[in-house]
């Protein structure tokens, strides 16, 4: 398969995930944002939200202060913002053409139908109708992606690389989530020493009930409350989460799940066992299969989570470098 083929197909994939997930996000943000909460809390959900992606600089260097309209704005309609759904979309019809021929005819005009269609809806004002029922719509067009490659595309290095790109983007997402919402929470108030007993039991009621909302909200975003019900059947705690999100490879978006797929199609396209990046991947897949939750705890979640982020980077960077950029003679 020539490289150039192979590199439009992958981050075709990598952009429908991540315009799905940027969805998955803003609308935990947006029906949060909608629950009794403090300026302060609501304030730093919103700034959350872009630091997950890392835009926040980008964002104060076009507004001078993070509303809620402003930050949906831009992360859905701001064709300037290269990781808006609206810059996804493009981005993912763009590669789709580019590659026209390698794709079956349901999957061309499932991109390009919803190129079409994102564009008519923000144009009519749908979005701004109401938020929630726009990233549903995104959400579905992501999953019809996916649903229509698997059940159409021929089974060979086409879908293959599909295939990384989709669940690479998909791992470098949930750790940035898991990042960045375990430290708003170590941050937060109800952490705070207590002043007075009735106080303590006043603000212990007020905290359990933030925490249910805040780790429900995490879960929902990446479809995950039903099955933490149905793993641990108990109330949710902040280390479970962490484990079902991170470890468990029964779980569709943990990183563990991810890197399983990583693995699985990197071995359907590496030329032979030797290749450097699948050894990478299967000793980061290795990793997750034997961690402990305890112990990634005990020496720090951001640090694990830190470090997880440079070695996918680093992966998407040696799938480049191996697969996708042209090889000198």
């Amino acid at each position: 398969m020539l490289s150039r083929t192979a590199d439009h197909l992958f981050w075709m994939s990598r952009y429908t995930e991540r315009a799905e997930n940027t969805a998955r996000m803003l609308n935990v943000s947006y029906e949060t944002s909608l629950l009794p909460q403090s300026a302060a809390s609501a304030q730093a959900g919103w700034e959350g939200l872009l630091s997950i992606s890392e835009l926040l600089p980008a964002y104060l260097a076009k507004h001078s202060e993070i509303t809620p309209s402003r930050v949906m704005d831009f992360m859905v309609k701001d064709v300037s913002n290269p990781s808006s759904i609206i810059s996804c979309l493009r981005a993912v019809r763009e590669n789709a053409r580019a590659v026209r021929g390698t794709l079956t005819t349901e999957l061309w005009e499932t991109q390009n139908q919803t190129w079409l269609e994102v564009n008519r809806m923000l144009q009519s004002g749908e979005f701004e109708r109401d938020p929630g029922k726009f990233f549903e719509w995104v959400k579905f067009r992501s999953h019809l992606s996916r649903g229509v490659t698997v059940g159409t595309m021929l089974m060979d290095e086409s879908l293959y690389f599909m295939r990384l790109g989709t669940f690479l983007e998909r791992a470098d997402n949930t750790a940035r989530l898991v990042d960045v919402k375990f430290h708003a929470m170590q941050n937060d108030d109800f952490g705070a020493p207590l002043q007075s007993q009735s106080q303590s039991v006043t603000d212990n009621e007020a905290g359990q009930e933030y925490d249910f909302y805040h780790w429900s909200a995490i879960l929902r975003s990446v479809s995950g409350f039903e099955v933490y019900r149905k793993v641990y059947r108990d109330v949710i705690r902040p280390d479970r989460v962490a484990e079902l999100l991170i470890l468990r490879s029964d779980m569709p978006r943990s990183l563990h799940a991810s890197l399983n797929e990583v693995v699985s199609n990197l071995n359907l396209v590496a030329p032979h066992a030797a290749s450097e990046t699948l050894r990478h991947a299967g000793k980061l897949r290795a990793e997750l299969a034997y961690g402990r939750i305890d112990e990634i705890l005990a020496t720090g979640l951001h640090a694990f989570l830190t470090q997880f982020l440079e070695r996918v980077n680093g992966l998407g960077g040696r799938i480049s470098r191996e697969f996708l950029m042209p090889q000198s003679s």
